[in-house]
């Protein structure tokens, strides 16, 4: 079985593929996705289960054109990795550009994912909605 930096790697390259299905196959059943954040978009808040969590990456990608996104540190434990990225996103449908740091942590069970917790900056986000 990978260890839990692979698997998290792993996901992030199905990200960049635009591969659902093989972001599902790496998340439990009963997956807990939160997503923090202040402005409103239908992406921040709790989504339980797969299905809410393929809803979710629609939804990004529905408001967020990403142009640049950039896991830059995987911090690992037994059962959970953070990690620290970069990501260039356009707004949508406003088209201004924003930058933002963000942290993902990621727990593990039986090498699946069974919840994850993002923030990033809000303020740069919405900003580029205005």
């Amino acid at each position: 079985m990978p260890n839990p930096a692979e698997i998290i790697q792993s996901l992030y390259g199905a990200f960049g593929r635009g591969d659902m299905p093989a972001i599902l196959d790496m998340l439990s059943a009963d997956v807990q996705w939160i997503h923090h954040g202040s402005i409103g978009l239908p992406y921040l808040g709790r989504f339980a289960g797969k299905p809410a969590v393929a809803q979710w990456f629609g939804q990004v990608a529905a408001l967020d054109g990403i142009e640049a996104f950039e896991p830059r540190e995987f911090l690992v434990g037994a059962d959970h990795v953070t990690v620290l990225g970069w990501e260039r996103t356009r707004a949508l449908p406003a088209g201004r550009v924003f930058e933002s740091d963000w942290v993902h942590v990621f727990n593990l069970r039986d090498g699946k994912i069974v919840r994850f917790v993002g923030a990033y900056d809000t303020a740069a986000s919405a900003a580029a909605r205005t």
